[in-house]
């Protein structure tokens, strides 16, 4: 799990990341590694402490493993998304489809199995930190879109309902973003996984479904039926105003 010879040192940069797991020599190897790679690394061995640290450290992304002695990862997740929308990395050894939806069903943006590749595991936390970053220098044409009660301010990255802010994690912005900017256009499934994930996600189709479901919840008066987030079943979303 070592860095290879050659490898871009700096790649995190200027880039704060929390590590969370009671493997000790796990930590150890990651901190290593990280670090190499120009990653500001703070570490927890519990969920209390993992806490405090996420609040006094204020991370660029957060890698979390669920299986924590004196809590469960997601009420970690849950305690970090009460006043947080840093981006949050599973990495667990739990392997079924139903533990990784509820990771992201509690508010996690990926989730990465054990054993892992490093160089996969740094490339989904510079896709994390990338989705929560601001886009800059962008200039828009139509910044601000209303749709019924919701207000969607693509430059300022914020969303009200009713004239109330809703709060969203950055993938759950991410997704809603590349929906709105293409309004009343399907945007098919690939395409959506290629542009909030990355390449290596082409496959992820769960993740819609979570997230998708999250937005519905946030935004959409009955999100049993949904005016603004419709699925074309098996072809992709669109977002209707």
């Amino acid at each position: 799990m070592s860095a290879p010879p050659g490898s871009a040192s700096q790649a995190g940069a200027g880039n704060k990341v929390l590590v969370v797991d009671d493997d000790a020599g796990l930590v150890r190897a990651l901190a290593i590694n990280l670090r190499a790679h120009g990653w500001s690394v703070t570490t927890a061995s519990d969920g209390a402490h993992a806490l405090d640290a996420a609040a006094s450290t204020q991370p660029d992304v957060v890698v979390l493993d669920l299986g924590l002695p004196d809590m469960s990862g997601l009420e970690v997740i849950a305690g970090i998304r009460g006043w947080s929308r840093v981006p949050i990395v599973v990495l667990s050894a739990r392997q079924l489809g139903d533990d990784k939806v509820d990771a992201l069903d509690a508010g996690a943006d990926d989730y990465v199995t054990k054993p892992f590749a490093m160089n996969e595991l740094l490339a989904r936390l510079r896709a994390a930190v990338r989705r929560a970053a601001p886009v800059e220098g962008a200039e828009l044409a139509e910044p601000v879109v209303v749709a019924g009660e919701l207000t969607i301010d693509l430059a300022r990255r914020r969303v009200q309902r009713a004239g109330v802010d809703v709060r969203l994690s950055p993938t759950e912005w991410a997704l809603l973003e590349v929906l709105v900017r293409n309004r009343g256009r399907m945007v098919g499934r690939v395409q959506l996984l290629r542009e909030v994930w990355g390449p290596a996600y082409s496959a992820e189709t769960h993740y819609l479904r979570v997230y998708t479901a999250q937005l519905r919840r946030k935004l959409e008066a009955d999100p049993s039926a949904p005016r603004h987030i419709i699925t074309q079943p098996g072809m992709g979303y669109l977002f209707e105003p």
